[in-house]
């Protein structure tokens, strides 16, 4: 059973009467602002599993969804997973782990609307991790001076997968 699947059965089981964890409370009294984003209960899986077993969880995220490795005709890449894996273990734990309460909980909305300098947002339709439809075209819509680029089923880690793709676009903006 994978990390996510063993914090959603927990989770099932801990949810009888009325008993919930702080963050299930404080979800069901907030409004977010993104309510078609990405589900908090996906969030509050990350943070099970980091928190159960860090080096497990980096290997099974890079294995999958971060790279589209378990989508079909997508090979996966040991020494990309290698790589992931070693960069989230020599993160802290506990930043680690906050900064997904943060995606939980924080609204960049705001700040994002103050953004003048042209924005190039780069988003792969097949991202597992962020939904593009419900993160680069609303992000585009919130700068003031925004552009959007979509790369057909490419997934959130693009950039180490498809980079002779990428850097040319990054660089044409740049330089315009």
């Amino acid at each position: 059973m994978s990390p996510i699947e063993r914090h959603h059965s927990a989770r099932a089981q801990r949810l009888d009467g009325d008993r919930r964890t702080a963050a299930e409370a404080w979800a069901s009294s907030h409004w977010f602002a993104n309510p078609a984003g990405t589900p908090q209960a996906a969030f509050e899986g990350f943070q099970a599993a980091l928190a159960a077993n860090r080096s497990e969880f980096y290997r099974a995220v890079a294995s999958g969804p971060f790279y589209n490795f378990d989508q079909p005709g997508v090979e996966a890449s040991e020494p990309v997973i290698a790589n992931w894996w070693r960069q989230g273990m020599m993160g802290g734990a506990k930043g680690q782990y906050e900064c997904v309460s943060e995606f939980i909980r924080q609204d960049y909305s705001e700040d994002l609307k103050k953004i003048t300098v042209p924005v190039l947002a780069m988003n792969g339709d097949g991202d597992q991790v962020v939904p593009h439809d419900t993160s680069g075209p609303r992000a585009v819509e919130l700068v003031q001076n925004g552009t959007l680029k979509t790369y057909p089923g490419f997934p959130h880690g693009m950039l180490t997968t498809h980079a002779d793709m990428l850097n040319p676009d990054l660089l044409a903006f740049i330089r315009s």
